[in-house]
């Protein structure tokens, strides 16, 4: 059976790939990349096959991927497709596995490193924070994409959870809006811009001044705005320690 390989590249720096993506990268003969998020350096670090054989799927629609991954595959090519981040969020492979499958084409997916954990990497947080927040929210607000009716940000913001809103920046008066709802206007929040590509930018602000500070930052794609406990300033003050090192906490691996 015929196969294509995705592999998920990781938000921007060229570091943050897998060994396996590498591998992958590579041992190919096509490489299909997004080219408007995926640093052409991991193909020039990495791939073998010559960039006539790099295809950035930035002006393409998912008619003529399918069509030129068909084609390769063909021809006896191993086909790579490389989306940024991971795939599995927000990466549109689902259409794209959808129409391999019916031409009797398998699919390998290698995960790579969610922007999401970049960023909180660069915040130095955590989004899981002992007996403050134990679940982690990702989402969008719906625009040109709907979202469906029970998953609106304002019914998601009642569960106070820390959340990583992502493709929103363009519309962050009404993420403000909606956040405001549930949370208070005095909650610290983050937005991280290109989060680990050389121009990243870290905005950190309250909920309040959200909107007026990232137009100001001239913010409008590729950026997360996130809302957790992690994010404040004060956290290590207030932070009450899991039982994970806790002396007096026995494990299978650590008896008293």
């Amino acid at each position: 059976m015929k196969k294509v390989v995705f592999v998920g590249a990781g938000p921007g720096d060229p570091e943050l790939i897998t060994l396996k993506g590498i591998k992958a990268i590579g041992e190919a003969d096509v490489l299909i990349y997004a080219g408007s998020l995926v640093p052409r350096v991991i193909l020039e670090k990495h791939a073998k096959t010559p960039p006539e054989n790099w295809y950035n799927s930035a002006g393409m629609d998912l008619e003529k991927i399918i069509a030129l991954i068909e084609k390769a595959l063909s021809e006896g090519k191993k086909v790579v497709r490389i989306h940024t981040g991971d795939p599995s969020i927000y990466g549109a492979i689902q259409e794209q596995v959808a129409e391999l499958t019916k031409r009797n084409i398998d699919v390998e997916i290698i995960p790579g490193v969610s922007s999401a954990f970049a960023a909180a990497a660069a915040l130095k947080m955590e989004y899981t924070i002992t007996e403050q927040t134990q679940t982690v929210i990702f989402t969008r607000v719906a625009g040109k994409t709907p979202v469906p009716e029970n998953e609106d940000l304002e019914a998601l913001a009642s569960h106070g959870s820390s959340m990583v809103i992502f493709l929103s920046a363009a519309m962050i008066e009404k993420v403000q809006d909606k956040l405001l709802k549930h949370y208070s206007p005095d909650t610290p929040v983050a937005v991280v811009y290109r989060v680990s590509w050389p121009d990243q930018k870290i905005v950190r602000c309250t909920l309040k001044d959200l909107a007026e500070k990232v137009k100001s930052h001239g913010i409008k794609k590729q950026a997360l705005i996130i809302v957790s406990p992690g994010i404040a300033s004060d956290v290590r003050n207030s932070l009450r320690y899991s039982r994970l090192y806790d002396r007096d906490f026995k494990h299978s691996e650590r008896k008293q």
